[in-house]
């Protein structure tokens, strides 16, 4: 199993919840196991530079790849990136 976790930072408060909500979209992507978008609840005492974050779950690589080469995705993509200021990706296998 593959989880695809991902970090935004957006760049105006305002549009934390455009961004938070237009990613939602990508819920409707068939090939995740497991999808979810949460707002960061910003109590690290280090660092709270992030608004949202995406956590999916995919069977494997290609099921992950179908993914992000959905319309879906691109379209998201799309409207989300001039919102945000960061993004970090990981996609790790998880222990068995």
């Amino acid at each position: 199993m593959i989880r695809h976790i991902v970090f935004f930072s957006v760049r105006r408060k305002e549009d934390v919840e455009a961004v938070r909500s237009g990613l939602l979209a990508l819920g409707k992507i068939p090939h995740s196991r497991h999808f979810e978008v949460t707002l960061n609840t910003k109590v690290d005492l280090f660092s709270n530079a992030i608004d949202v974050v995406v956590y999916a779950e995919f069977e494997d690589e290609a099921a992950l790849a179908a993914y992000k080469a959905h319309p879906i995705y691109a379209d998201t993509t799309s409207k989300v990136k001039p919102l945000r200021e960061l993004r970090y990706s990981a996609d790790v296998v998880a222990a068995a």
